[in-house]
């Protein structure tokens, strides 16, 4: 059995085939590098959001409506929805809330349930969930929408629909 002659220059094709595959799996590792980093940074802001809603939560069942209002957008442009019709502005919002829950009573604990969260841009969540409120003069509750900003590196509702 005869060998077969050798080519010329078969090496530099060998040394070409493997520079195309470690260029693949460099472009390869760089893209799913890329997805990872924008996960990561997606899963940094819901994260951040849902801290939101948790200090929410937290202000109000200790009865703190001022800490309670530090997670809205402090701007004459807020927007707050509620059976009452349309408030604008921070200091508007922040009166209502102090007028309709001026004792612990009336405030009683609440309670989010995240319904749907969705990043809409690096700048802006939609968020649905329900509220609850166990209290003394009756339970309520109900859904609210918000939408996020992120303004100074801090997300802050800028409209809140609460029915």
């Amino acid at each position: 059995m005869s060998k077969l002659p050798q080519l010329q220059g078969n090496s530099s094709f060998v040394n070409l085939k493997k520079s195309r595959n470690i260029m693949r799996k460099i472009i390869f590792l760089l893209f799913a590098l890329n997805i990872f980093l924008k996960v990561s940074a997606q899963n940094v802001d819901e994260l951040a959001v849902k801290a939101v809603l948790a200090n929410q939560v937290s202000a109000w069942n200790k009865g703190n409506i001022d800490e309670f209002m530090k997670t809205y957008w402090n701007n004459d442009s807020l927007m707050f929805v509620g059976h009452g019709g349309i408030t604008y502005g921070y200091l508007n919002t922040l009166n209502n809330y102090k007028k309709n829950y001026n004792d612990s009573a009336k405030m009683g604990k609440l309670f989010f349930t995240l319904l749907k969260m969705k990043k809409l841009s690096p700048e802006y969540y939609f968020v649905v969930g329900r509220w609850f409120l166990k209290r003394g003069p009756g339970d309520i509750g109900g859904i609210y929408t918000l939408l996020f900003r992120k303004i100074k590196n801090k997300w802050v509702i800028i409209v809140d629909h609460t029915s």
